[in-house]
Parts: structure tokens; sequence; C-alpha cells
């Protein structure tokens, strides 16, 4: 008898092509891009946390919003955050998240996130 069991599916969706993405030379390239896909409405009130997905050219393959939080903090499950890095075949990353409190220096907590991240994809 076969046995029954879920089937997974993997798949990423690209109707863009890549001659069209656009290219992160500099961390003001990535500011732009990620204030215009920021919700305007919520930046100020919640924190949130999202990925950009690279290619080997530095070609933004897209951003995903991984979580959103509350006025001090967003919890980010590192395992569903490499699961789409890895789901979408992505060579480079950028990791971001706003303060609404408009405060520019890292918590404790987002450093700690941050070398765990790292600690992660050293492993990947």
């Amino acid at each position: 008898m076969k046995a029954q069991v879920n089937e997974i599916k993997i798949s990423y969706k690209g109707g863009l092509k890549s001659s069209k993405w656009q290219k992160i030379s500099s961390s003001q390239d990535a500011a732009e891009l990620l204030f215009e896909d920021w919700d305007k409405d919520t930046i100020e009130l919640q924190e949130t946390f999202k990925v950009v997905l690279l290619n080997n050219s530095n070609k933004v393959k897209g951003v995903y919003q991984i979580s959103q939080g509350g006025i001090t903090g967003t919890l980010v499950d590192v395992r569903i955050l490499f699961a789409v890095i890895l789901k979408s075949l992505s060579v480079g990353i950028i990791l971001t998240h706003n303060h609404p409190s408009g405060k520019l220096m890292p918590s404790e907590a987002d450093k700690q996130l941050t070398n765990k991240i790292k600690k992660a994809s050293r492993t990947i």
C-alpha cells in the first residue's frame, strides 16, 4: 500500500524580466527602493521587517515582508526568512526594519537578531 502524504510545492513567480530589475549599487539605492515599497500609513506606527532578495548582479528579485509587529518591535522567525531566501534562489539579501520612534540606533534585540541570522547564514 502506497503511503499517503501531503504534497509540498516550492515556487517563485517572477513576472518582470531580469533586464528590468533594479540594481542596488549603494545604500542610497536600497533606501530609495525600500521607502517606495513601504506602506506610508504604517511606517510610523508599526515596526516591520523586510528582506530585499538579490541575484548575483545585485539586481532586486523582490522585496518580502517577513513580519509586522507593534510600536517597539516585531518578531522574526529565522526559519521563514531562510525559507523565502532559499525559495527565491537569492544570492544576496538586504535585511531591513523601521523604528516607528525614529530612533536610529539598533536595540540590543536588533543586534541579537542580526547575529542569529549571520550564524544561520554561515550554516547555509
